[in-house]
């Protein structure tokens, strides 16, 4: 049987705190996976340098394993472009590529089973969290109500699943297709649709650092998910001036009976609820439209995801390459 040639992609940004206990782990697993066999010897670790300001890039360079290579990014260009650098710069030449994140919160023991569900013949494998105890309530809870959302308003996204997957080579191809700047690869993989597996895992909590994610990143993150995939929160605003509209029109004629029976007294204060109502909802409905005219805006400048400084995985250690507009590997 022929072994699978993996490649394990880790972006990073600022990980200096973690990166000397996630390389020795990543490294003693996939030392391990190749001396039983289960992937190919020529299998290795791309570490994705998203702009880091800190030692993250030395340390990658001094790194004792000779399977461990690199991107170097120009700038921080954001978690998920970072992602899909690496993804890029994979396709062509693993058979399967493993997406994790530097902290290693995530089971890094899940990773064979993913490769066995992978020699079954799916071509996604999903790791899913089986419980979230290590999660706040609040921080629980609200991913929980995002998950439940997104599939309400018809995006099909894996509960519990982050960016901890396998995809093949095909599946990798298929994923370059979709062209858009506004990256949400937890809404774009299952949008390709080849077979598809789960791995369930218990996330860990981080040892060193701070998480690269709080909750301003967070809500930013899920709301362009949300945008990024329906239309549901304009059609939402719709309804919402509809529903005004029909109440405006109920007190209208409450208020025209009232004057016709002689009742009517002034009222500032409920005057004064009635504008700020309507002006709101105004202000609201202008800003989701806003939001939805500023993505058309980036998606039709076709600006390049991101840039490449160093590429110590393919061999071509240039110095800002050209890159093509929708961010994969240079030639």
């Amino acid at each position: 049987m022929d072994y699978p040639y993996v490649t394990i992609v880790i972006p990073c940004y600022n990980e200096e705190d973690v990166l000397e206990d996630t390389l020795q782990q990543l490294g003693q697993l996939l030392e391990n996976m190749i001396e039983d066999g289960m992937v190919a010897p020529a299998s290795d670790l791309l570490f994705v340098d998203d702009g880091s300001k800190d030692n993250t890039w030395d340390i990658l360079e001094m790194s004792k394993y000779s399977f461990v290579k690199g991107l170097k990014l120009t700038r921080n260009s954001g978690h998920q472009n970072a992602l899909y650098a690496g993804l890029m710069a994979a396709k062509d030449q693993a058979d399967c590529v493993i997406s994790i994140d530097a902290d290693l919160q995530d089971d890094i023991n899940a990773i064979p089973k993913m490769i066995e569900k992978y020699m079954l013949g799916n071509e996604i494998v999903y790791g899913v969290r089986s419980k979230r105890d290590t999660d706040t309530f609040f921080k629980r809870t609200t991913a929980l109500g995002f998950y439940r959302f997104m599939n309400k308003i018809g995006i099909d996204l894996v509960e519990n699943h982050a960016d901890f997957r396998l995809m093949s080579s095909r599946a990798l191809h298929e994923l370059s297709n979709y062209k858009e700047q506004n990256l949400f690869l937890r809404g774009l993989v299952p949008l390709i649709g080849l077979p598809s597996s789960t791995v369930a895992y218990e996330r860990k909590e981080r040892k060193v650092g701070e998480s690269k994610y709080p909750l301003k990143k967070m809500l930013s993150f899920a709301f362009d998910g949300i945008t990024s995939f329906s239309v549901a929160p304009i059609r939402l605003v719709t309804i919402i001036g509809l529903l005004s509209v029909i109440l405006s029109s109920a007190a209208g004629l409450y208020a025209l009976t009232q004057k016709f029976l002689g009742h009517t007294e002034s009222g500032w204060t409920s005057l004064i609820i009635s504008i700020w109502l309507i002006g709101g909802l105004q202000l609201l409905g202008i800003g989701l439209l806003g939001e939805y005219i500023g993505k058309i805006f980036t998606e039709v400048k076709r600006r390049p995801k991101y840039a490449i400084e160093i590429d110590k995985y393919t061999k071509k250690n240039t110095v800002f390459p050209s890159v093509h507009l929708e961010g994969t590997r240079n030639d």
